[in-house]
């Protein structure tokens, strides 16, 4: 398989990197430009991404003196935290294909500064209907940045160094779950000048006017470009916005999110089912329209040969089990440690700090294990999750803070999902082209999102189903914790039924 490394631009009248130059040695004394290093271009992107990843969780610790703060209602509480994550989904797979239409590393700024200017915008909001209107605007940028992460990985780094760099680009992505909960509870605990809630945007302007200041240098030059001449129309059309799957694609994930994201708050009331009915037949009818659009010689939105890609279905589904398991986990323990055990932000922010550790570590560091033991990780990753999910059930049942139990098995989910995630990413994309980067991107992260939004929904529900106090809490937690390891339990066995299918 053929890889190919950006390159970067030399500016009019400097040296190249060849020694030619426009002008004589003797006239022009400028420094050589040098072209940036890959270490720079991944802490550039990891460190726009983990902002974007965080700020799906962080609002969750910060609701309550968001609550008070506002008077908003419990419907615009959960638009303030789903508003995000609903635009967020629609526009992911957008984003990737505007990356390859105005280029990975333009569209990637153009992502951060959207996102940098609402997250002030967010923090400095003085309503709950202007936060919801910023939360959607930040979760557009977010779309728009973070499908640029995986295709400038994908098309910079190669063999050994891109198995790395995929291994660090998975521990960041879901870690943020957790590292969010930790970082928002610390913020509102700080109470910082008496801002309340209002640091958990705006710890993103800083760190955002930073990543754009160093960002047109580190992520280097101009990128590769269609030839004007044969090939050029070819290449060009192939990077065209697919209007009509746009439209199709963003209305059936839009019906499909809105009712996972209010459905329980409102009693699962007749017009979510409908919506969820019609998002699966928008779905189909996008698929439908997609094949017919390749079959015509036209650009899709996502090429049917990147969905159909060896691997791709299995992988989609185990990353919406994975990643479904994780929001969800992180959600009703959430409710348990600060409605039930009456944690403080902070306490009930830390309390997922092993977890957040233990994904990250073997994020970063599962490929260190034998070769012979890789086939094993994933299914083996889901086991562990499953049976991590029921010791910690068992940790809180009695109603206590599980003591030393809860931290080992606290440990065991995050080690449990980073073996049951980092290694389908990586073998994944490891299959897909350089230059269907943009579409498997935006399809992974998506199906990653979608996972999330349908663990808070399911999991929720359940949790959300018993009375309130500490020991009606300890039992939704155990109930919820029993129908996680089931799900982990799916994403073990679901290789087996796809892998039994195609070979039939």
């Amino acid at each position: 398989m053929t890889h190919t490394t950006p390159t970067t631009s030399v500016p009019p009248g400097a040296p190249d990197d060849t020694g030619g130059s426009s002008k004589s040695d003797a006239t022009d004394n400028r420094p050589r430009r040098r072209a940036p290093g890959p270490g720079r271009l991944l802490t550039i992107v990891l460190a726009g991404q983990l902002m974007a990843v965080l700020d799906v969780f962080i609002v969750n610790v910060a609701a309550p003196a968001l609550s008070t703060d506002l008077h908003a209602s419990g419907a615009g509480l959960q638009l303030v935290v789903a508003g995000y994550t609903i635009s967020y989904a629609v526009l992911l797979i957008t984003g990737a294909r505007l990356g390859a239409l105005i280029g990975h590393r333009q569209a990637f700024l153009a992502g951060l500064t959207v996102f940098t200017a609402a997250s002030l915008a967010c923090g400095l909001a003085p309503g709950t209907g202007a936060l919801i209107a910023f939360r959607f605007i930040q979760g557009a940028g977010a779309a728009v940045m973070l499908p640029q992460v995986l295709s400038l990985i994908q098309r910079t780094f190669t063999g050994a160094s891109r198995a790395r760099a995929l291994g660090a680009y998975s521990a960041v992505l879901a870690s943020g779950a957790a590292v969010g909960q930790v970082l928002g509870g610390a913020l509102v605990q700080a109470d910082l000048f008496g801002t309340g809630w209002r640091p958990v945007f705006l710890v993103n302007v800083p760190i955002g006017l930073a990543l754009l200041a160093l960002g047109p240098r580190w992520l280097g030059g101009t990128e590769e470009r269609p030839a004007a001449g044969a090939g050029g129309g070819a290449a060009r059309r192939s990077g065209a916005l697919d209007l009509t799957g746009l439209l199709l694609l963003a209305v059936a994930v839009l019906l499909f999110t809105v009712p996972l994201v209010l459905g329980q708050q409102r009693g699962w009331p007749l017009w979510g089912w409908v919506m969820l009915g019609l998002s699966a037949v928008l779905a189909a009818a996008f698929a439908a329209y997609e094949a017919r659009l390749a079959g015509r010689g036209g650009a899709p939105l996502i090429s049917p040969r990147v969905a159909g890609a060896p691997g791709m279905p299995l992988a989609i589904a185990r990353i919406v089990l994975g990643m479904a398991a994780n929001g969800g986990f992180l959600f009703v323990m959430t409710l348990h440690v600060q409605g039930g055990l009456g944690y403080s932000a902070l306490r009930a922010g830390c309390t997922f700090a092993p977890t957040a550790v233990a994904f990250g570590l073997v994020g970063l560091n599962w490929q260190r294990f034998p070769s012979r033991w890789h086939p094993v990780t994933v299914p083996a990753g889901f086991v562990l999750a499953a049976v991590s999910f029921v010791g910690v059930g068992m940790a809180l049942r009695d109603g206590s803070d599980g003591g030393a139990w809860l931290f080992v098995a606290l440990v065991g989910v995050g080690m449990g999902l980073a073996f049951a995630y980092s290694p389908v990413l990586t073998r994944t994309l490891a299959t897909v082209r350089p230059q269907d980067a943009a579409d498997a991107s935006g399809v992974l992260v998506t199906s990653a999102q979608l996972g999330l939004l349908c663990g808070v929904a399911v999991f929720g529900a359940v949790f959300l189903g018993h009375g309130p106090g500490v020991d009606a809490s300890a039992d939704a937690l155990w109930v919820s914790c029993l129908a996680l390891a089931g799900a982990a339990l799916c994403g073990a066995i679901v290789g087996l039924v796809i892998r039994v299918r195609y070979l039939r």
